[in-house]
C-alpha cells in the first residue's frame, strides 16, 4: 500500500506560528526520505475528507488547543487514520495542566505547590483575600492559564503589586489558571520516543524565565545536552521522565518538562504529547547527542503512528 503523509500544521490556538515552523521542517525531512508528503492547516483544510485526498497517515505537528488536546486525535480514530502521539485520552489529560499535576501527586511524583483558580472564583474573591490564599506559595509565583503550551500568557510575580496584571493577562487564554511556587533550580526537559528516554537538556535562559521569546524569538538561550547532570541524576532524571509520561498514558512520543528546587530535587513541570519541531526545539536537540539526525527522528516516529 502507497503510503501519504498528512503533515497537520497551523491551526487555530495561540501557537500556530510555532506550528508552522515544526509542521513545515516536519514536511522538507519527509520528502527528504522520499516520502509522499503534503501539509494541511486545519484551520483552512477540512480534515473530515483527508481520506478522499488518499491520506494513509498523519503527522500531528500542531501545537496548543486542538493540537494537542484530543480533538484532532479524535477525529483521526473515527477516520481510522494512523496518526503520531499519544492518544485522545493522554492528549486531553497532558494540554489540561491541573490534570495532570493533579494524577502524578495521586501517583507519588512531587510536583511544586500550586493553587487553581477559576475566572469565577478570581472574579468573587476579594484581593487581600486572594493574597492570603497564595502567601503560603511565597514569592515569587508563576501564573499560566491552564491549557496552554510555549509559556503562552505566563508571568513571573515578584511582588503582590504584579499580581492583578498578572492574572488578568492569564485569564485572557484559559478560564482556569494556576498559581504556582516558584523553583529556583535549573529547568529541564526529557524527550521520550517510542518508550526510549533521550539526554535530558538543561536550558538556561538570559531572561527572568523561559518564556516565549527565548524559547522561538531570541538566540541568546543556552542549551546543555547532555546537560552534564551527575550520572546518577541523570538517571533519576530519566526514570522520572517515564513515570510521568507513564501515569499519563503516553504513547509514541512526547517531552516531560521539570525543574529543581532549592535543594537540587527534580519536580514535574508539565508534559507535551505534540513537542516541538522547530530550530530551537528540544527532542530534535536531544536526539542529535545519540547521533539522530532530524530527518531520521521524523520517520522514526512515524513510523510509529496509530490509530485506537
Amino acid at each position: 500500500m502507497l503510503t501519504k503523509v498528512a503533515v497537520l500544521m497551523g491551526g487555530n490556538s495561540s501557537e500556530r506560528e510555532v506550528s508552522l515552523n515544526s509542521g513545515k521542517a516536519v514536511l522538507n525531512a519527509l520528502l527528504e526520505k522520499g516520502i509522499d508528503a503534503i501539509a494541511i492547516d486545519p484551520s483552512i483544510d477540512d480534515i473530515t475528507h483527508l481520506k478522499e485526498k488518499g491520506i494513509t497517515s498523519a503527522f500531528i505537528a500542531l501545537h496548543g488547543s486542538d493540537g494537542e488536546n484530543g480533538t484532532i486525535q479524535g477525529v483521526l480514530d473515527y477516520l481510522k487514520i494512523p496518526y503520531t502521539g499519544s492518544g485522545v485520552q493522554a492528549c486531553a489529560v497532558g494540554m489540561n495542566k491541573h490534570f495532570c499535576k493533579v494524577l502524578w501527586k495521586a501517583a507519588g511524583l512531587p510536583v511544586a505547590d500550586y493553587i487553581a483558580l477559576t475566572k469565577n472564583e478570581y472574579q468573587e474573591i476579594q484581593y487581600e483575600q486572594l493574597i492570603e490564599t497564595i502567601a503560603h506559595l511565597g514569592l515569587p509565583v508563576f501564573i499560566k492559564p491552564n491549557s496552554e503550551g510555549s509559556s503562552v500568557g505566563v508571568s513571573k510575580v515578584d511582588e503582590y503589586s504584579q499580581l492583578k496584571t498578572a492574572l488578568e493577562v492569564a485569564f485572557e487564554f484559559d478560564n482556569l489558571i494556576l498559581i504556582e511556587s516558584y523553583l529556583s533550580g535549573d529547568e529541564f526537559s526529557v524527550p521520550v520516543v517510542l518508550k526510549d528516554v533521550y539526554p535530558s537538556i538543561r536550558i538556561q535562559s538570559q531572561n527572568a524565565f523561559y518564556d516565549y521569546e527565548a524559547k522561538y524569538v531570541l538566540n541568546n538561550t543556552h542549551y546543555l545536552c547532555p546537560s552534564e547532570l551527575p550520572k546518577e541524576q541523570e538517571q533519576e532524571i530519566k526514570n522520572l521522565a517515564f513515570k510521568a509520561y507513564e501515569v499519563i498514558g503516553c504513547e509514541g512520543w512526547g517531552r516531560v518538562d521539570l525543574m529543581q528546587n532549592a535543594k537540587g530535587q527534580f519536580m514535574l513541570l508539565e508534559i507535551n504529547t505534540s513537542p516541538g519541531m522547530t530550530s530551537h526545539s528540544l527532542v530534535p536537540k536531544s536526539a542529535l547527542t545519540l547521533g539522530e539526525s532530524f530527518s531520521d527522528l521524523v520517520v522514526k516516529i512515524l513510523n510509529n503512528a496509530k490509530h485506537d
